[in-house]
């Protein structure tokens, strides 16, 4: 089915240098490949330095990607920008930040700091039309229209994302990265801002790119899954796949690192270390290996005949 449906992002062989000195270049993102559907949730994970942020960063053009193709909603963003496909992608894509402090003007209320992009790219013909639309999506996120004229230090952290969350969402963007959104907020909180992103989803149709390190929140608000490490995707699939068959030893290794309510089931649970050097694991030397339609993993011949036997 995916076939037949055209992908609203289109990533292909994306990759990300930074250079540090004449002789060092870090290699965040290294040839990564990768499809979004409209109105799906697709989540990428992996540790910290994996080049999560970076892709996300990379999509939205906040960075210029050293190569690579991306391709939204039929517009090409992977190069120089066109005045017409900037406006494009900068009405149409949003982007939720990580740091609910850092990410906010504190010298500007929550009204203007939502209503900043209709402000920007006029899309509103009177102040009434913009009043209204900054109240519509306060109702949604929870805010009440008294707390509009506040200024972001006067909110608790939860109540910041939410405002970052009306900001991205005010302009009805085609596509919503979120990045490490819910990481600095209490667990009560973090289910209550992961609801409403599902609820706004059924409401909107938004698509999200999910970006965390938290599997177990992934898993619940994922349609499909990337794992990122070094640059690479190594295994993507459905959610379904990634928890009940993982492939890639990097996979199994973050998935037996997830805590388990019960203390009895806990107390057996065994952590799976990961090093693929000691392991001997080639990156640059694997190809993709078809498993599903959905379900792909980066491997070398050899490494996919172990792995899979071990599954088997």
């Amino acid at each position: 089915m995916s076939e037949i449906r055209k992908p609203l992002l289109h990533v292909e062989n994306l990759k990300q240098h930074f250079r540090i000195n004449r002789k060092q270049t870090t290699k965040a993102v290294d040839g990564i490949s990768f499809d979004i559907y409209e109105g799906e949730t697709y989540g990428l994970v992996g540790e910290s330095g994996s080049g999560k942020s970076t892709t996300g960063r990379a999509i939205i053009r906040l960075y210029k990607p050293t190569d690579g193709t991306i391709i939204f909603d039929g517009h090409d963003i992977s190069g120089k920008l066109s005045k017409q496909d900037e406006e494009y992608l900068r009405t149409n894509m949003a982007m939720i930040f990580q740091d609910p402090m850092a990410c906010l003007n504190p010298r500007k209320k929550a009204k203007e700091i939502i209503a900043e992009g209709l402000e920007i790219h006029h899309l509103c013909s009177s102040q009434a039309e913009l009043d209204e639309k900054v109240n519509s999506i306060l109702d949604k996120v929870g805010l009440s229209r008294e707390q509009a004229t506040r200024f972001p230090h006067q909110f608790s952290g939860g109540q910041r994302q939410r405002i970052g969350i009306a900001r991205a969402l005010v302009m009805n963007p085609k596509l919503v990265i979120a990045d490490e959104c819910i990481s600095a907020l209490d667990v009560s909180i973090q289910a209550q801002v992961v609801n409403l992103m599902k609820d706004l989803q059924d409401e909107l149709g938004t698509t999200y790119l999910f970006i965390a390190h938290d599997l177990s929140m992934v898993k619940y608000i994922s349609d499909r899954i990337g794992v990122m490490h070094l640059g690479y995707i190594v295994e993507t699939g459905t959610t379904d796949e990634i928890f009940e068959n993982p492939i890639h030893p990097y996979t199994k290794s973050l998935l037996s690192a997830i805590p388990h309510p019960n203390p009895i089931v806990e107390k057996k649970r065994i952590a799976l270390s990961y090093n693929k050097d000691e392991e001997g694991v080639d990156y640059e030397a694997g190809h993709e290996h078809v498993i599903s339609e959905t379900h792909k993993v980066l491997a070398t011949d050899e490494e996919f005949a172990k792995w899979t036997k071990q599954v088997a």
